[in-house]
């Protein structure tokens, strides 16, 4: 059975080490990370960029077209408050004349750059005449070197309105001149080109997305750095987890930071803690079993091999024949027993009263041997423990006290509370642990080299199931000298739950 359960085992590692990684398409190329990072921020940035210069350049034109606004309200009001108020200043009376009143008026202006002041005075049979200032403009065809477009404004009944060319927009506004309840026969304009005002704007949005464009360079190499040296951890897990096999499973990834990067590598380095101790755990379970089970399978083969017709020959092997199975058998049992322990449901504390506990324990012990049992104290407290386990534990412990006492001699059970701890005792008045087995006592299939172990019979494992066990429960096994020379065995446990009265 033992030979069939170490072939799975090998089976398993064997699996385990030489299957093949998994493999990808290779007609499918993998975007990493970084560059997936880098795309979604380039295209937001991009986005953001652009809509900031077309926000800013639909402003700078709003403010144009207000500023126009406020210039051609300006200029055509303070023609209408001098056509109301102001004096011809030759004969100090109000104007008669149209063509006089444009005169003056123009003749005091001074217009911007892209401006044009113009008086145009009607006349019969052709097309308004102008009145204009010496005013150059930086324009491809001014309004008033354009009898065509003058004509539509002077004609047009609206008082403003924006003139489409294809030489240029103009944008004005104008008075008409009426007098003695005549119709209107001349009419001040104010013309405007904003083809300038326009082209600043758009030079400045130009520049804009220039400045986006530097921005957004600048902005995607240092991303792609960043993004690289935040991505290190991730790249440097997938690589050790490519490179994971049974017998390279000591690499741990280096742990920076306190982020979420960080966070992922000590998972992982946990994982890779875990997948250790599994590894070890199975490789230590198939190796004690094949050399503890290799010894009794050759006795079982020798004797049924030598075994002959003699009744009582044969009665005797198989007297011993049963006996090594029976030691396998229980072998087997405290190697399943030992790689349970790194299980997470190894123990399943529950409420217990410690009192109860151990003066069970002490009522199981009292069978085990013809030995002076004495029950010399009990903590009186409820603790969160695996009574299976704690009394698998110290039975143990108390075999193993058996085995090292003789008749009428004492071994002493019971339980107490140290600070925060609560200990579980079996104290012997044996021999007691040479020094030199202190340490190695503990570990399986190791019985020590001192005279304590001379009268043991069993297989090194019993001193191992209790350190495992003491260890499920967060706690640990310890061993004392007691007075006369014997030795005593404590489990040490936490104890999370508050005494409920004081210990006896």
């Amino acid at each position: 059975m033992m030979t069939t359960t170490a072939g799975r085992a090998t089976e398993t590692t064997d699996r385990a080490t030489t299957a093949p990684a998994p493999t990808t398409d290779p007609g499918r190329r993998r975007v990493s990370a970084r560059v997936r990072i880098l795309l979604w921020l380039l295209l937001v940035m991009a986005v953001a960029l652009a809509s900031v210069a077309m926000t800013t350049r639909s402003f700078l034109l709003r403010d144009v077209d207000n500023r126009i606004n406020r210039l051609l309200t300006q200029e055509t009001g303070e023609f209408a408050n001098f056509e109301e108020r102001g004096g011809d200043p030759q004969t100090g009376r109000p104007f008669t004349d149209a063509n006089r009143l444009l005169t003056v008026f123009l003749e005091r202006q001074y217009p911007d750059a892209d401006e044009e002041l113009i008086g145009l005075v009607g006349r019969a049979g052709g097309g308004p005449r102008q009145i204009r200032q010496q005013h150059d403009l930086p324009v491809a065809l001014p309004l008033h070197r354009d009898p065509g477009a003058k004509r539509a404004v002077f004609d047009s009944p609206e008082s403003s309105g924006v003139l489409q060319r294809p030489q240029g927009e103009i944008r004005w506004a104008k008075v008409t001149v009426s007098r003695q309840g005549r119709a209107p026969d001349a009419a001040f304009v104010v013309a405007f080109h904003p083809e300038r005002e326009q082209a600043r704007v758009n030079d400045m949005f130009r520049t804009l997305l220039v400045i986006s464009g530097v921005a957004l360079l600048l902005t995607v190499g240092i991303a792609w750095a960043v993004a690289g040296r935040i991505l290190k951890p991730v790249r440097v897990v997938r690589t050790a987890a490519a490179q994971l096999t049974e017998q390279g499973l000591t690499r741990r990834i280096p742990v920076h930071g306190n982020d979420d990067i960080a966070a992922l590598a000590e998972t992982f380095n946990g994982m890779l803690d875990r997948l250790e101790r599994a590894f070890a755990a199975q490789r230590e379970f198939v190796d004690d079993a094949g050399h503890e089970l290799r010894t009794p399978i050759t006795i079982v083969r020798g004797h049924l091999e030598l075994m002959g017709d003699d009744p009582a020959e044969r009665e005797e092997t198989v007297r011993l024949v049963t006996d090594e199975l029976d030691r396998m058998s229980r072998i087997v049992e405290d190697l399943l027993l030992l790689a349970k322990a790194e299980r997470p449901d190894f123990v399943t504390p529950e409420p217990v009263q410690v009192a109860e506990l151990t003066a069970d324990v002490y009522v199981k012990a009292r069978t085990l041997g013809d030995r002076d049992w004495q029950l010399t104290e009990v903590a009186d407290l409820e603790a969160e423990l695996d009574p299976q386990r704690i009394t698998q534990a110290m039975v143990q412990l108390a075999q193993n006290a058996v085995q090292h006492t003789t008749t009428g001699q004492a071994i002493r059970i019971g339980s107490r509370t140290d600070g925060p701890d609560l200990e579980l005792y079996v104290a012997d008045s044996g021999p007691g642990v040479q020094p030199q087995d202190t340490e190695v006592i503990f570990e399986r299939f190791r019985r020590g080299t001192s005279r304590r172990g001379a009268r043991g019979s069993g297989a090194g494992l019993g001193l191992s199931i209790v350190k495992a066990i003491a260890e499920g429960h967060r706690g640990r096994v310890r061993l004392y000298e007691t007075p006369g020379g014997g030795a005593g065995f404590a489990l040490v446990l936490h104890a999370p739950r508050a005494p409920e009265g004081d210990p006896t």
